[in-house]
């Protein structure tokens, strides 16, 4: 056989070189007798006297190479100074492997005998080697190398994932009839979320540019969309697109949030004809119904996410996912986004006080509440119970035959009513509650009305269950639990996050374009503003928020109502919503949509706590890049041409 070998290089091979025959993920026994062509890169080898083993990794797989140093090929050992992650270009023979050699997957039937190769660019020394999962650094280093540490396979399936998961929503969506649908980045900013990216142009107020006029006018910025909420929302009142949806790249400055990225990606949704919610009163605040509008989008959602789960994971999902309201959420688990995973529900203690005591709590619009972490029923939990340190504005006792008459009574939550309790109060209270020796409870209070996103029990119930995870005692099941969180408030105080807008007004819970449910519309004119619920509807999953969209108003008067009466909104904040308010105006069909967080929805599909290992390119938790180095300053001279300086800029008078 006449054997050609390549002079290797210490640089990149810049000539002609054959094309490749094959991928390194696709060889099998049917292939055994073919001369194959491949082209990966080199991982570390075995290498022997006879025999030297080297796998060779693409996109798609590895393929194991081997060369037989006993047939005259010596040539050939140069492979064994290649240095490690080098792209070469392998030509040789497909060969069976020995039965007791063979190993599962495509290609571990094979291996290919290298008859020639060439390195087409050498390998340098490398920060870190991506073929060893168990000697990985660090995060920020690895984030600086992002496009080594996109070689490991683990990252670069979620990478694959991705995509055909995009590819399956974009497919299933066109046959529902959507539409799809690019909406601008660049639009006006407006007080309708978190804060903004602001981007400066080279326009003054005026409409000149900036280098044709006075610095001391006032620029011009575009902020970049936290959502195409408002365009979307045009779409369907233009009456061209019915159904709208987007892959939709979305902006927000959250000041560095846990696991959140500056930049993130929704799957965006839109629907005109939405209903308006059920016709029946409604007479309980709890409920396992949807009872308000807004069926189709659930409709569309559930069966996007029953073939998501089908295709890639290979479970069937019930044809209806659960209900629950905010109300019940909150009273029952403690959150709005309820993990339901696992018990330690919390029970509202308030109605087995005697009446004298439980009449204070209702006159301050309060209730006692507790969770109880059984000895009996709950000891995967009663370990990390006792080990949960009192940091959540609560009170931890441990049932005992000393504290078994006084516990509710010595509790130190700032009400006085309780002083009074007697000791036949407490037995009766330990009757209801089913109180055994050895049992902990968690006590604390809160205003009737839950308000925000979660409460002190709710926190605590998180925390057990995670701490009872890390000893060991508990194991929380994968499986999925779909849940719609429904009827949220529509309006509220309590938001941190939206406070620097509200500035102590009422503020919306989730945007001011969701419409009140229509059973709570005369309590909004009325200014009964705490009572009135939203059509608002959050999709969770284990406990994550993966997804929220709502009915949206299309009465223009109640629009504006919301604005100028309820959110208090000047001219001047109200300004940036005219042309959605003249466009309600025109004869808006009813409509709604959702929002799914496409980043959080890949990291639960390929099992990863973090965000950051679904995007090719993420931003670290503080929202910088490592390796793009952003944001970075400019110069003063391009700060110029936008009409701004830096605050410790020395070009003064140019500013």
């Amino acid at each position: 056989m006449f054997l050609r070998i390549a002079t290797r290089r210490a640089f990149a091979h810049c000539a002609p070189f054959p094309q490749r025959s094959h991928d390194c993920g696709t060889l099998n026994a049917s292939h055994v007798g073919s001369r194959v062509i491949l082209a990966g890169w080199l991982l570390p080898g075995r290498k022997g006297k006879l025999v030297s083993f080297f796998p060779l990794k693409d996109s798609y797989g590895t393929t194991q190479l081997i060369v037989n140093h006993s047939q005259g090929f010596a040539e050939l050992s140069a492979l064994a100074d290649v240095p490690v992650e080098s792209s070469v270009l392998i030509e040789g023979e497909v060969r069976l492997r020995p039965q007791e050699a063979r190993r599962s997957g495509s290609t571990g039937e094979i291996d290919v005998q290298v008859e020639r190769f060439t390195v087409l660019n050498s390998a340098s020394t490398l920060p870190f080697t991506p073929s060893n999962p168990f000697n990985l650094p660090n995060d920020d280093l690895r984030a600086r190398y992002r496009y080594l540490d996109l070689r490991r396979t683990a990252l670069s399936d979620n990478i694959k994932k991705r995509s055909q998961v995009a590819h399956l929503i974009r497919n299933m969506l066109h046959d529902q009839a959507f539409l799809e649908v690019e909406t601008p980045v660049l639009l006006r900013s407006s007080p309708e979320g978190a804060r903004e990216f602001l981007v400066p142009t080279r326009v003054s107020v005026t409409g000149s540019s900036r280098s044709d006029t006075s610095a001391s006018e006032r620029p011009l910025f575009y902020a970049l969309q936290q959502s195409p909420q408002q365009p979307k929302q045009l779409l369907i009142c233009s009456g061209g697109v019915d159904r709208y949806f987007q892959m939709a790249k979305c902006f927000r400055d959250e000041d560095g949030r846990k696991d959140r990225q500056p930049e993130f990606t929704q799957v965006d949704l839109e629907m005109a004809y939405v209903s308006w919610g059920q016709t029946d009163p409604i007479t309980s605040e709890f409920s396992d119904a949807w009872r308000i509008g807004g069926t189709e989008v659930r409709e569309v959602v559930e069966t996007l996410i029953r073939k998501i789960w089908s295709r890639m994971e290979s479970i069937t999902l019930p044809d209806q996912f659960r209900v629950m309201t905010y109300r019940e959420a909150m009273t029952r688990y403690g959150s709005d986004k309820p993990d339901t995973r696992f018990g330690l529900e919390i029970i509202n203690i308030t109605p087995h006080l005697p009446p004298d005591i439980r009449s204070a709590y209702e006159r301050n619009e309060e209730v006692l509440e507790c969770i109880i972490v059984r000895k009996s029923s709950d000891s995967e939990f009663i370990r990390a119970s006792k080990a949960c340190k009192d940091d959540f504005d609560t009170c931890h006792i441990n049932h005992s035959q000393s504290t078994a008459q006084t516990w509710l009574r010595d509790s130190d939550l700032g009400c006085e009513a309780l002083k009074g309790l007697t000791t036949d109060g407490q037995v009766q209270m330990n009757t209801a509650l089913k109180l055994r020796y050895g049992d902990d409870i968690w006590l604390s209070k809160r205003s009737r009305l839950p308000k925000g996103g979660s409460t002190s029990l709710g926190r605590v119930r998180l925390h057990v269950s995670e701490l009872a995870q890390s000893h060991g005692d508990f194991t929380i099941t994968k499986d999925p639990h779909f849940l719609w969180i429904t009827e949220f408030p529509l309006f509220t105080r309590t938001d941190a996050d939206k406070d620097f807008l509200a500035k102590g007004r009422w503020s919306s819970s989730h945007h001011p374009f969701t419409a009140p449910m229509w059973q709570d519309i005369e309590a909004m004119y009325r200014g009964d503003i705490e009572q009135v619920r939203g059509q608002h509807y959050d999709l969770v999953l284990n406990g994550m928020e993966i997804g929220g969209g709502s009915v949206r108003v299309h009465d223009a008067a109640m629009q504006e109502y919301i604005f100028e009466k309820v959110l208090q909104l000047s001219d001047q904040e109200k300004a940036p919503f005219d042309h959605l308010l003249h466009a309600l105006q025109c004869g808006a069909p009813p409509h709604g949509g959702i929002a799914l967080g496409f980043d959080r929805l890949m990291a639960i599909l390929c099992g990863t706590q973090s965000i950051r290992d679904v995007i090719a390119f993420p931003k670290t938790s503080t929202g910088t890049d490592l390796l793009f180095k952003s944001p970075a300053t400019v110069n003063e001279d391009v700060l110029y041409q936008y009409g701004l300086r830096s605050r410790t800029g020395s070009n003064t008078d140019k500013a």
